[in-house]
């Protein structure tokens, strides 16, 4: 039942807009769940990062309350989006594109929900941060690779480019502008991915990524402890439908 309730949550963000909503509420007698939710509408309205978890919260609500609605929005899905197969983005869309990549292939992969990409230097100056990552990744229940944790085609872009397609979140590290990560960071924000930004310095975020919530750390033991924490608390709020409204400045 949980990953029926995980793909029906992926087809939703895909596909939905309001007036979805609006006749699912008409076609199952669930106005007061779908409208008077704090977080839905609003958050697919303004493009939220959490509209994939309060899908999901809503979805799990219907399944475990009411089986026959349930079913009535599965026949809506599939009527009204009988040809969609593969959800690969974590955030909903006004509008879809069909893209045909020649630097890679789209692979024949799906989206794996517990699954967090994390693109960052190499250097060996990162690997505590990236400890400290996944460790902050494991405390919120999900699981994450580096590019460099798989070697499965010819080029590293390629590996890349799958992982990336394969995750539901991508952390990036801009610390250093390292232009790789740059590179990585559009990747994942074309093909749809909630995108969680950190960096040691805001000096290092971009102009065009200025705007966007940024989970800020120091490379020490404390920082690092505080990395794992605030990282493991934001993936949790992703996912259980709560808006995060500051930026996060970890202390020594």
């Amino acid at each position: 039942m949980g990953k029926h309730i995980l793909d029906l949550r992926n087809r939703i963000v895909s596909n939905f807009r309001e007036e979805n909503w609006d006749e699912v509420a008409l076609l199952t007698g669930l106005s007061d769940l779908i409208h008077g939710h704090p977080r839905l509408l609003r958050s697919l309205s303004w493009g939220d990062e959490d509209y994939s978890g309060t899908v999901l919260d809503v979805v799990t609500i219907i399944a475990q309350n009411n089986s026959q609605a349930l079913s009535v929005l599965e026949t809506y899905l599939d009527e009204k989006f009988p040809d969609e197969t593969n959800y690969i983005s974590a955030k909903p869309s006004q509008k879809k594109i069909t893209f045909a990549p020649n630097v890679f292939q789209i692979p024949e992969l799906s989206v794996e929900s517990d699954l967090v990409a994390v693109m960052m230097p190499f250097q060996a100056e990162f690997s505590n941060v990236y400890e400290a990552i996944k460790t902050g990744c494991i405390a919120s229940g999900l699981r994450c690779l580096r590019a460099d944790d798989i070697w499965d085609e010819a080029t590293i872009i390629q590996d890349i480019f799958n992982l990336i397609f394969r995750a539901q979140v991508v952390i990036v590290d801009f610390t250093g502008k390292n232009s790789n990560v740059m590179y990585e960071t559009g990747i994942a924000h074309t093909l749809g991915k909630l995108v969680i930004p950190l960096c040691q310095s805001m000096n290092d975020i971009p102009f065009d990524m200025s705007h966007h919530r940024v989970l800020k750390y120091l490379p020490n033991r404390e920082g690092l402890s505080s990395l794992e924490t605030k990282l493991a608390e934001k993936l949790r709020n992703s996912s259980a439908r709560q808006d995060i409204q500051q930026n996060y400045d970890i202390p020594f």
